[in-house]
């Protein structure tokens, strides 16, 4: 059955961005505001978002309202309405509040709940408490069915079509078809658009039908073949794309040889500040805070991505300097970093590990200096670090300056072992700042909390180039044909 938006509700959006006003964008699950910050830069203006962490909601309401508290309150999803949202933030009628609903409910929650009850979401608002396992997204659902946007934009981890067989994506699509949208989803990697990161992610497009618009996705600005990992975990994720959801499914555009090679590690941080005071003996254990700038180095080339993240409209690069550009200590790991080969992984690590410790132990043996094998256990575990090598080959990776990176994930809020600088004399993984600029978020954007929950934000975050050549397409059928207001009769 053919959902209905009130004509009212409806007309007045048309009107208000047919008079040149910016359209406005819900952001739920908003993380620190990877999305937002993509459509900032297409001239939306972000008035809301959800997020329950309170350091990425602080990070959030900092970037886009300057700090306001209304903004800055973290928010659960499933304990507030969208009409509670919007009289908080004194926005009106939920209805008219938003033009875009944006954002990537959590993957955890991916649960087979069924299409039919995907539609219990239009009839029965409180139909997401059913199952549980499945309300984050059906949540996201009711959001939309209540505000009402002209668009919509979901993204989510390449698992979400293939999630125990189910196509949780799929059936998002059917669900915005049954509240008056069309949808199409594909599954893109953002290093075909500008982003140093070879990051899969999947994502949905929904227009309003009253737009009378296609949904298209960006073609590729840049051109190269993905490393075999990442082609193998593509035709997992797209074996259950099948004949049911086929027709929603857009494949992504990689374009040809004609096309520039992707942003490369040393393209997207090459010019940021050499940081070696743990060489120095000056770097101690314990947290570090985003609060004491480092000056850019004077002579350094700055490539054009470089210059992109450091010109960002509004988020232009800080004239005292970069405030988390900062590192984890890991002494025991320092000279395996300055020696493991640049695209070595974990085994590499551990082979280089124990080739220091041999050379340590003979070198010993060879100034008469005689250990005993408790000493010598004691030596190895100082040196080599403990983890079994086939258990973990991903665990440790070292980037190479002349390729893009793997995917950021939240656990380098953890560890950072995933992203060994590829610069053997610096001896270190990547800073906060370099990890923000992998992601593409520009030097002028800041992080709340310390060092960890700032990496945790960043690997959390939806690239903001990403999402910004996402915005475009939108905004684009946003550009209102008078058949858009005739359809609103």
């Amino acid at each position: 059955m053919q959902h209905k938006v009130p004509t009212e509700a409806l007309r007045r959006k048309l009107e208000r961005l047919s008079s040149g006003a910016p359209p406005r964008v819900l952001d739920l699950f908003s993380g620190c505001g990877g999305i937002s910050l993509g459509f900032h830069a297409e001239g939306f203006r972000i008035d809301a978002a959800v997020e329950i962490d309170k350091t990425a909601a602080a990070t959030h309401a900092l970037n886009f309202h300057g700090g306001d508290e209304r903004h800055s309150k973290s928010r659960d999803l499933t304990q507030i309405e969208p009409s509670q949202l919007t009289e908080e933030l004194g926005l009106g009628a939920a209805e008219d509040a938003f033009d875009v609903v944006v954002g990537g409910p959590p993957c955890q929650a991916y649960a087979r709940v069924g299409r039919a009850k995907l539609r219990d979401v239009a009839a029965h608002p409180e139909a997401f408490k059913v199952d549980p396992r499945g309300n984050l997204y059906l949540r996201y659902l009711h959001f939309v069915e209540k505000t009402r946007p002209l668009a919509v934009l979901v993204e989510n981890v390449p698992d979400a079509l293939n999630y125990g067989g189910h196509n949780v994506i799929g059936e998002i699509a059917e669900a915005l078809d049954e509240l008056g949208y069309d949808a199409r989803y594909s599954l893109i990697n953002t290093a075909f658009h500008g982003v140093p990161q070879m990051r899969d992610r999947v994502f949905l497009l929904a227009l309003h039908r009253c737009l009378d618009n296609q949904v298209q996705f960006p073609a590729a600005t840049r051109h190269f073949v993905l490393p075999q990992g990442y082609a193998g975990t593509r035709a997992v994720a797209l074996k259950n794309v099948d004949s049911l959801f086929r027709g929603a499914y857009a494949e992504a555009d990689h374009g040809d040889g004609s096309l520039p090679l992707p942003v490369t590690a040393l393209e997207a941080i090459g010019d940021l500040p050499r940081i070696t005071l743990h060489l120095e003996g000056k770097l101690k254990r314990g947290a570090r805070y985003l609060d004491r700038p480092i000056p850019y180095p004077g002579t350094q080339a700055v490539s054009e991505y470089a210059l992109q993240m450091r010109t960002w409209r509004d988020f232009e690069a800080p004239t005292e300097g970069l405030v988390d550009h900062v590192i984890r200590y890991l002494p025991r790991d320092t000279e395996i970093f300055r020696q493991m080969p640049n695209g070595g992984e974990y085994p590499a690590a551990h082979a280089t590990a124990l080739r220091l410790f041999e050379a340590a132990l003979e070198e010993m043996k060879a100034s008469g200096e005689k250990l005993s094998e408790a000493e010598e256990v004691k030596l190895r575990r100082a040196m080599v670090p403990p983890y079994p090598v086939h258990n973990f080959p991903n665990r440790w990776w070292k980037l190479r300056a002349d390729a893009p990176s793997r995917t950021l994930l939240a656990h380098i809020g953890k560890d950072t072992y995933s992203h060994i600088h590829y610069d053997g004399s610096q001896a270190r993984v990547i800073s906060v700042r370099e990890a923000a600029r992998l992601q593409s978020f520009p030097d002028g954007f800041r992080f709340c909390g310390a060092m960890n929950a700032a990496y945790r934000q960043i690997g959390n975050a939806v690239p903001p180039l990403m999402a910004k050549r996402l915005a475009a397409q939108i905004r684009q059928a946003l550009q209102l044909p008078r058949r858009a207001l005739a359809a609103a009769e």
